[in-house]
């Protein structure tokens, strides 16, 4: 009898002892979605860790500049909020007809011209100013390049070309108006070409000069945003 009890507490025993890993076995998928839902969730915000980084001297040089505005200065040109980034798709090509990406204008500061291949009166006044403009920068003149956009199909005149290409050359470009007109702007009551525009070096429009820039005034805005983007631009594509 002693005998028949151990065998029958010995063969309930089996059971007994496998029900706890049967039921371990059909619980575990829940823990592991939830530790993929985790690493997702973490992966995200590491993500936007590194774009905050990223963008965090941009932000604040532009904030210091614009808001804070030290030394109780007001700035002379006009801050384009927000900023408006140079189109991937703009149409754009040389004098000779050959297609140029946006996105190789990135990378520099850009002091930029609108005009017709004609070049009026105020266009010359502009492209003088643009050169004047940054060679009075001195060794940062480096982080600053010219760009003309051409809006029509006319050749330049040649002694325009000579006169804009005498020193540092200038990048000379067409780009259909319309297409330009869905990123630049003028002020009310003016044209594109009564302007100087000013593009940051990831290619957004973020500042526009007034018509008949004065050329002290518009240097003091040009070398305050160069100094306060330092630490974040360097010279050079």
């Amino acid at each position: 009898m002693s005998g028949s009890n151990s065998s029958a507490r010995g063969c309930g025993a089996a059971p007994e002892s496998l029900a706890p890993v049967s039921f371990t076995v059909h619980s575990m998928p829940a823990p592991e979605m939830g530790e993929a839902a985790r690493r997702t969730a973490v992966g995200r915000l590491k993500m936007l860790a590194v774009l905050a980084v990223c963008a965090a001297p941009v932000v604040a040089s532009y904030f210091t500049y614009f808001v804070i505005k030290p030394q109780g200065r007001a700035n002379y040109s006009e801050l384009i909020t927000p900023p408006r980034a140079l189109p991937e798709a703009l149409p754009l090509t040389t004098l000779a007809g050959e297609r140029v990406k946006p996105a190789s204008l990135r990378g520099q500061w850009l002091l930029l011209v609108v005009a017709d291949a004609a070049c009026d009166t105020s266009c010359e006044s502009n492209l003088f100013l643009q050169r004047q403009l940054r060679e009075t920068l001195g060794r940062e003149k480096y982080r600053l390049d010219k760009l003309w956009l051409i809006p029509d199909d006319a050749t330049p005149r040649p002694e325009v070309m000579q006169a804009v290409e005498a020193s540092e050359p200038v990048t000379v470009l067409r780009v259909p108006r319309a297409e330009l007109a869905a990123w630049l702007s003028p002020a009310e009551g003016h044209t594109l070409a009564q302007h100087m525009y000013l593009v940051d070096p990831m290619g957004q429009w973020m500042m526009r000069a007034p018509a008949d820039p004065e050329p002290a005034k518009l240097r003091r805005d040009v070398e305050r945003l160069l100094r306060a983007s330092a630490s974040w631009d360097r010279p050079g594509r």
